[in-house]
């Protein structure tokens, strides 16, 4: 048999099979199905941890010079339920972060996040502030402290990573 010949023969065998990775089963291109189980499940703890859909709302992980920010918005500005639950939960990030708590990403993410131990350990070299904003909160983290810097990047540069929020993995000049 000429290589012609094998050549169509092997597509005409392929294509009569029955195709097992349908659009509805196959994960996004250049994930795998662990990848896509995983982020589903982020997606859903962190609606339960939160308080509100992700579906609704959206997240900014922003890293600074001097730290960086988790920033949340209500994707409807009418959707005042969602936005005032964004505001009790960031207010409520920001003081566990302060006390070193760190279980809400933890339980979100099914894995202690990098940058978490140290965050923990140098607790009292970073501040954390909440502010509301129009459509929701903000959480502004700062530190002098250079290993703690370190530190919070490497825990935003995950967030970004594991919410699949678009954001920036670079220090950012200015907010």
């Amino acid at each position: 048999m000429n290589n012609s010949i094998c050549l169509l023969c092997t597509l005409l065998v392929l294509a009569s099979a029955p195709n097992q990775f349908t659009a509805q089963s196959a994960p996004p291109h250049g994930q795998s199905q662990d990848h896509s189980a995983h982020h589903a499940g982020v997606n859903e703890r962190g609606d339960q941890a939160m308080g509100f859909s992700h579906l609704k709302t959206t997240h900014h992980f922003i890293l600074l010079k001097t730290g960086g920010s988790i920033e949340v918005s209500a994707n409807d500005e009418k959707d005042t339920t969602s936005r005032d639950q964004i505001r009790q939960h960031l207010a409520h990030i920001a003081k566990m972060f302060a006390d070193g708590n760190f279980n809400t990403p933890m339980f979100i993410h099914d894995v202690a996040p990098p940058g978490v131990e140290t965050m923990k350990r140098l607790k009292s070299e970073i501040a954390y502030t909440f502010e509301k904003t129009e459509g929701g909160g903000r959480v502004t983290i700062g530190t002098t402290n250079g290993e703690a810097l370190a530190a919070v990047h490497e825990f935003l540069r995950f967030q970004i990573e594991d919410h699949h929020t678009g954001d920036s993995l670079d220090v950012q000049s200015k907010k």
